[in-house]
């Protein structure tokens, strides 16, 4: 079986992410060169500060994981587009937004390089639904 190139739902979900951002009141924006790392980047210019984020975008309703492969960044925005499954048997729902401190995901990392991360590792994944207000206080 073929893999499906994803890279366009990748990019529109670094995309969303930096729109949920900006209509939070948060300057951000998309980084256009691969940075190791991270592709959002959200600011506070007032105090001189910055939040690297890296995105990582799960097509199918109900993914239970995803894959990193470098922690140097300040958060990782799960994006789950919810946009079915490729056999059609799951349902389009909205998308939802997991923001985590990346301290919390390294702990959930089993190894010490890179790997798969299932969301239930993460301790109370779902109590980081929409919270964009860490990457607030992160900043201020």
């Amino acid at each position: 079986m073929l893999r499906r190139n994803t890279q366009l739902e990748s990019e529109g979900a670094e995309f969303l992410v930096v729109g949920e951002l900006l209509i939070r009141g948060i300057p951000a924006y998309k980084n256009y060169t691969k940075m190791p790392g991270y592709d959002v980047v959200a600011t506070n210019p007032e105090r001189n500060r910055s939040a690297r984020i890296s995105v990582k975008s799960r097509w199918d309703t109900g993914a239970t994981g995803f894959i990193i492969k470098n922690f140097d960044c300040d958060f990782v925005v799960v994006a789950k587009l919810n946009r079915g499954s490729t056999r059609g048997k799951k349902n389009v729902l909205p998308p939802q937004f997991y923001v985590l401190p990346v301290s919390v995901v390294r702990k959930a990392s089993s190894k010490r390089g890179w790997g798969r991360i299932e969301f239930g590792k993460i301790n109370a994944f779902n109590g980081y639904l929409d919270k964009w207000d860490k990457i607030r206080d992160f900043l201020s």
